[in-house]
């Protein structure tokens, strides 16, 4: 065996851990690590996509905006997936904000290098591909939560696709984030927050949001979390 294969590692990230040696090999010397620190936009409208991200215990928002100014989240990756999809489709541009949720670190690489790797045909495209079925599942159920659910089982489903991402169980969240995230009121998530803390699911304190009772919040969150949770377990198998 090759030694460039003996001495690898996992990155913890889903696509990049799923890639056969030969395909890793080659796109392995453009793979950069960085850190995302908390807030950071890593995307705006109209500015070039320069560079498509592996997370790693890190999250990422997709946020949605109106000509009006309001905004509200329509997704998010973690580490089973890859941030700057539409770069791999052609696209130049961003259409949307992505800043980072949950801080911590990322493989990037720029985006001609991945494109030429996609191009091939080869494991890579089909793992995003895959992915991205993942990620229209998410988006798909997110709309209809925000339709159908009340702001508590939304924050619940929410804190715990936060929770699956980032390997942690203390968020750094505060309220103002969590009302552009879930598109509403900040007095909705604030009064969402208190009945989550009063029942003893969560506890908040200076724009911290730890969880204490995951399975109250599995209990509270409508079934949107757990059908899209099903989608991403089946996730990088070879079949969906």
């Amino acid at each position: 065996m090759p030694d460039q294969f003996q001495s690898r590692s996992a990155t913890n990230n889903l696509i990049v851990d799923a890639l056969p040696d030969a395909d890793y090999s080659r796109l392995q010397p453009s793979l950069e690590p960085v850190q995302l620190p908390l807030g950071e936009i890593i995307y705006e409208p109209q500015k070039p996509i320069e560079y498509v991200y592996f997370p790693i215990n890190s999250m990422a928002s997709i946020i949605a905006g109106t000509l009006g100014g309001q905004s509200a989240e329509v997704g998010v990756i973690g580490n089973e997936g890859i941030i700057g999809i539409e770069a791999l489709m052609g696209v130049d541009l961003s259409t949307k904000v992505v800043l980072m949720q949950v801080s911590d670190s990322a493989l990037r690489i720029k985006t001609e290098d991945i494109r030429k790797e996609f191009k091939k045909g080869g494991a890579l495209q089909d793992l995003v591909l895959r992915f991205i079925h993942c990620f229209i599942e998410q988006i798909s159920q997110t709309a209809l939560c925000n339709r159908l659910h009340t702001i508590e089982e939304r924050l619940a489903r929410w804190l715990l696709m936060c929770r699956d991402r980032s390997q942690t169980d203390k968020l750094p969240l505060t309220q103002e984030f969590l009302a552009i995230m879930l598109g509403v009121q900040r007095s909705g998530v604030t009064r969402a927050a208190v009945n989550l803390q009063d029942s003893g699911f969560v506890t908040y304190s200076r724009g911290k949001i730890t969880i204490v009772n995951r399975t109250g919040l599995e209990n509270l969150s409508c079934s949107c979390y757990r059908i899209v949770q099903e989608v991403y377990e089946k996730f990088p198998s070879s079949s969906l």
